[in-house]
C-alpha cells in the first residue's frame, strides 16, 4: 500500500492522562516560567529506528524505517518582539534568542539549539512566506537519547520546523515538511538523505515504511508477526554533525559513481550518486554488485588517484565533488563504499519482499538480511563501533539477527527477537554487555535497552 494523500500533520487535543500528559504539563511549567505566558499548541516529531538500508538515502536508494515511540515536544507561543526564544526543560542545555527575522546559523560552533534554527529556516527559505515572520517562544523536550543514533537531532529540526509552519498558518503536506527539513540540515554541514525527516512525518502507528525518494512516498508494510524489535544503546555517543566521517562517506559514494560514470562513458560531471547513474545505466542492482568489482581494485585511492581515473584536477574535484568539510580528505574507499551501497540497497527490497511474503521462514529471512548488513556497514562501509560489534555478537542465538541503526560509529543496534525471549535477551545483554559497562551504572535499564513498537509520526497537539 503507497502513501501518498499528501496529508497535513494531524492536529489533536492535548491528552489529559498517561505518560505524554504529564510530560506536556511539565512542559508547559517550564515555558510559563521561562516566557511568563501559555504556550498556545505543542508539536511533537518522533525519533527512528532504520531497520534495514544504512547509509543508502543519500545515494538515492529506499530505506526501511519505523519511527518509535520516543520523541521531541516543543511548547510554542508567538511573540510581539519579532524574536526567536528557545529554552529546554533540561538545564544542561542553555536558552538561546535571536532576531527571528536576521538570524544566520554558526555551522563551525556546535549548539543545540541549531538544530531548532535549522527547522525555522527551513519554513522561512521555502514556506511560501515572505517577511517579516512572527516572533515564537519554544520550550523543548526530547526523551530520545542524545547522539545514539535513534534520530534524536533530526527530530528536533522536525519539530522546530512544524511550530513555525502552524504558528504562521501555513498548511503545508507532510511530504513537503519532510523535503523542506532534509534539505535545512545543510545549514549544519550533514549532507544526510532524507530518511529520518521522512520517517518522523510520514510514520503510522503499527507500521514499518519502505521510504523511496525523488520524488519522496512511503509505502506501508506489516511486520510479520511473531517478533519484537529490540532496541539497545551501545553508550559510545556519536554527533555526526561533529564528525567528518558521515560526510566522507558521502563523497566517498559521489566519487565511486562519478568514476563509474566516466568508466561507462557518461559525462562525470553530472552525476551526485549512486542510485543516479544505476537509473542513467539502466542495471539491475546486482549488476551494478558486478560493475564495481570491476572498476575498483579493493584498496583505498588517494586525491590523486581519483584525479587520474577522472582526468581532472584536484582544484576540480573539490568544486565539483567534495564538500568544503572534506576537501582536507586525500584518500578514498570506493570500491568498499559502492559494494555496501548497492548490496544494502537490494537488501532493503528483500526485506520487504519477506515481510509480504509471510511464511514460517518470514523471521529468519529478516534475521539473516540484519545480520548481513551489519557485517556490511562493519567491514566494507567500517561505521560501527567495537560495543556495538558486542552487543551484535552477543545477540547470535537469541535474536533472529541484529544490526546497528543510525550513521553509526556509536549509538544504538536493533535486534529482531521472538516474542516469547525478549526478557531472556535482555537480561542475556545486560549480563554479558552492560553489567560492567562504567556509563549504564546508575541508569535505569529501559533507558539503554527497550523494546520498539512501530509509533505514528509528527502532530500538533492544541488545548
Amino acid at each position: 500500500m503507497t502513501d501518498m494523500s499528501h496529508k497535513v500533520p494531524p492536529v489533536y487535543q492535548v491528552p489529559n492522562e498517561g505518560e505524554q500528559a504529564q510530560r506536556l504539563a511539565y512542559l508547559s511549567e517550564t515555558f510559563i516560567s521561562a516566557f511568563s505566558q501559555e504556550p498556545q499548541f505543542f508539536t511533537r516529531a518522533p525519533g527512528r529506528v532504520n531497520l534495514i538500508g544504512e547509509h543508502v538515502d543519500y545515494c538515492g536508494y529506499a530505506v526501511f524505517p519505523m519511527a518509535v515511540e520516543l520523541d521531541i515536544i516543543i511548547a510554542v507561543a508567538t511573540n510581539t518582539s519579532g524574536t526567536l526564544n528557545v529554552c529546554n526543560v533540561d538545564p544542561s542545555y542553555s536558552p538561546f534568542s535571536c532576531d527571528m527575522n536576521s538570524f544566520e546559523i554558526n555551522k563551525d560552533k556546535l549548539a543545540w539549539f541549531n538544530y531548532v534554527l535549522c527547522g525555522v529556516q527551513g519554513i522561512k527559505e521555502e514556506g511560501g512566506l515572505s517577511g517579516p515572520f512572527i516572533g515564537l517562544n519554544l520550550a523543548v523536550s526530547g526523551n530520545i537519547p542524545h547522539s545514539s543514533g535513534l534520530s534524536s537531532s533530526s527530530a528536533l529540526v522536525c519539530a522546530s520546523a512544524l511550530s513555525m509552519s502552524h504558528a504562521h498558518g501555513l498548511s503545508l503536506s507532510l511530504e513537503n515538511l519532510a523535503e523542506i527539513c532534509a534539505r535545512c540540515e545543510r545549514h549544519i554541514g550533514t549532507q544526510g538523505g532524507g530518511m529520518d525527516q521522512a520517517i518522523s512525518f510520514l510514520a503510522t502507528k503499527g507500521t514499518a515504511k519502505l521510504i523511496e525518494f525523488n520524488p519522496l512516498h512511503a509505502t506501508t508494510v506489516v511486520l510479520p508477526p511473531g517478533a519484537t524489535f529490540v532496541v539497545a544503546n551501545s553508550l559510545a555517543p556519536m554527533n555526526k554533525a561533529a564528525n567528518s566521517y558521515f560526510n566522507c562517506r558521502v563523497m566517498e559514494c559521489r566519487l565511486a559513481a562519478q568514476v563509474m560514470a566516466k568508466r561507462a562513458g557518461l559525462p562525470w560531471r553530472t552525476f551526485q550518486r549512486l542510485g543516479e547513474l544505476q537509473r542513467a545505466l539502466d542495471m539491475t542492482l546486482p549488476q551494478m554488485i558486478t560493475m564495481v568489482e570491476d572498476t575498483f581494485e579493493v584498496r583505498p585511492y588517494s586525491k590523486r588517484q581519483v584525479c587520474e581515473l577522472l582526468n581532472t584536477t584536484p582544484d576540480e574535484i573539490n568544486q565539483v565533488s567534495l564538500s568544503e568539510n572534506t576537501r582536507h580528505i586525500q584518500e578514498f574507499k570506493l570500491h568498499d563504499r559502492a559494494l555496501h551501497v548497492f548490496s544494502e540497497a537490494h537488501r532493503v527490497w528483500e526485506f520487504k519482499r519477506a515481510c509480504e511474503e509471510g511464511g514460517v521462514m518470514a523471521l529468519e529471512r529478516l534475521g539473516r538480511l540484519m545480520q548481513e548488513s551489519h557485517k556490511s556497514t562493519q567491514l566494507l562501509y567500517e561505521c560501527s563501533h567495537p560495543k556495538l560489534d558486542s552487543l551484535v555478537e552477543h545477540s547470535k542465538g537469541l535474536a533472529y539477527g541484529a544490526r546497528l541503526t543510525g550513521a553509526g560509529w556509536g549509538g544504538c543496534m536493533v535486534a529482531l527477537v521472538e516474542d516469547g525471549k525478549v526478557e531472556q535477551y535482555k537480561d542475556h545483554l545486560w549480563k554479558h554487555c552492560y553489567s560492567k559497562e562504567p556509563a549504564a551504572q546508575g541508569r535505569p535499564r529501559d533507558s539503554y535497552l527497550f523494546t520498539s513498537h512501530p509509533g505514528p509520526g509528527a502532530c500538533v497537539f492544541v488545548k
